[in-house]
């Protein structure tokens, strides 16, 4: 909901970020280690090490950040480094609340993880797809000024707010029904808003 409000700041963050022998290291390289980083904090989690979780976890998404950042300095932007970017983002996302609900081991947790990660299935089907069509119209990401490889149409739940559910998710591990179930439901309403633009502006198509 808010990452086109911040993209700009967190953008100029990061190229600053991109200095002395931060611009030697290859873009996919820290694609690569963000999802190392990631993975562990999920088996921290799992480990019930929440703290440690917590720290791998904002490490992973202040390297997914730098990645596109050198990528853009230093002209090494690739197709597919946006796509392995995606790709790993996902197995980080789907890993971690699995660690925190293996972690638990009640039945009420692992019903909401599967009620999350479903939600999480059909989002990607709403912005994904939506997302080639509208750069198979010459409508994507070039077109409207963003620094994407695609396109990320609008939503209520984007990246900022994941950062936030996640690291709420890792601080407050007893309470993981009601924000798996919170999240899942907002996430949903962000597929449904897709869906609905989609329906509005695309009937020609």
């Amino acid at each position: 909901m808010i990452d086109k409000t911040l993209r700009e700041s967190k953008d100029a963050l990061f190229t600053w970020l991109v200095r002395g022998p931060v611009r030697q290291i290859h873009p996919a390289v820290v694609t690569v280690l963000a999802a190392v980083v990631g993975v562990a904090a999920a088996v921290a989690a799992w480990q019930s090490a929440y703290v440690a979780a917590v720290c791998l976890w904002l490490m992973n998404r202040a390297l997914d950040g730098l990645d596109g950042a050198i990528a853009r300095v230093t002209g090494t932007q690739s197709d597919l480094g946006a796509y392995l970017d995606i790709m790993l983002d996902y197995v980080v996302y789907a890993a971690i609340p699995l660690g925190l609900a293996l972690a638990s081991g009640e039945s009420a947790v692992l019903l909401a993880l599967a009620v999350l990660l479903g939600s999480f299935y059909l989002n990607s089907a709403s912005w994904m797809y939506l997302a080639a069509m509208l750069e198979k119209r010459n409508a994507g990401a070039a077109s409207r000024g963003e620094t994407t490889s695609v396109t990320m149409p609008a939503g209520l739940i984007e990246g900022a707010e994941t950062i936030v559910f996640y690291t709420l998710f890792l601080l407050f591990p007893n309470a993981l029904v009601l924000l798996f179930s919170l999240m899942a439901t907002l996430v949903l309403v962000t597929a449904s808003q897709r869906v609905g633009w989609a329906l509005w502006h695309m009937k020609d198509g």
